[in-house]
């Protein structure tokens, strides 16, 4: 026999002991707010209820910051990788938001808070940036469809590529001879590396095309 389908209301006396606690008076189903919690003359602190995450519960969220800067969203905490990746992701949606984010461990009534209500202010981070910045300049045209899915070019790719081409016309050459034809300074280390299976070290320095190599050059054509 199934287990019956949680509902709102079960999230809710989890919720109202977890506040009471932090010596709040919590009532529930105040106008269109699920739970609304006081405390001296703090401003109101809210939060709703959801069983599961979904667009809704956000909208919900935004419409109540209207009311109070203390808005949190609670839904039933879960087990496995993936709601752990589905708690991730939303936390960082709420963060964004200015939303808090509590979920509640049934049937033990565990509430643990994930994000605290707040001003969004992100973190930069100049290496990712740089990196977006030099595959920018690096790309060849703009040979790939935005919003595509699965293997996309990259400028390394290119780079490989124009190595690949180089070699299946000129045969086993010197990095340094690659390097200065085909404009891409780092080619005797692309060939090194190896990372497609496209080249082969035949003497000292020099490489050739392999035939995964000329295959994946013939499929680019």
């Amino acid at each position: 026999m199934s287990a019956p389908a949680l509902a709102e209301t079960d999230l809710y006396p989890p919720v109202k002991a977890f506040l009471e606690a932090q010596g709040y008076e919590v009532k529930a189903e105040i106008g269109p707010v699920d739970v609304m919690a006081l405390r001296g003359d703090e401003p109101p602190v809210i939060v709703e209820l959801k069983t599961r995450f979904s667009l809704a519960l956000f909208h919900q969220g935004i419409a109540r910051l209207a009311l109070s800067d203390a808005v949190y969203l609670a839904v039933p905490d879960g087990r496995g990788r993936p709601f752990a990746r589905a708690l991730a992701e939303n936390t960082r949606l709420a963060r964004r938001l200015g939303l808090g984010l509590m979920t509640v461990r049934l049937p033990a009534g565990t509430v643990t808070v994930h994000h605290d209500p707040g001003p969004y202010a992100p973190r930069k981070q100049p290496a990712r940036r740089d990196r977006l910045l030099k595959e920018f300049a690096r790309r060849q045209g703009d040979p790939n469809a935005g919003g595509a899915t699965g293997r996309r070019m990259t400028a390394y790719r290119q780079e490989a590529l124009r190595l690949a081409a180089h070699l299946a016309v000129e045969g086993p050459s010197k990095g340094a001879r690659v390097a200065q034809a085909t404009g891409v300074p780092h080619a005797t280390r692309m060939m090194a590396d190896n990372h497609y299976g496209w080249f082969a070290r035949v003497a000292t320095g020099v490489y050739d095309l392999t035939d995964t190599g000329r295959a994946a050059l013939a499929g680019a054509a």
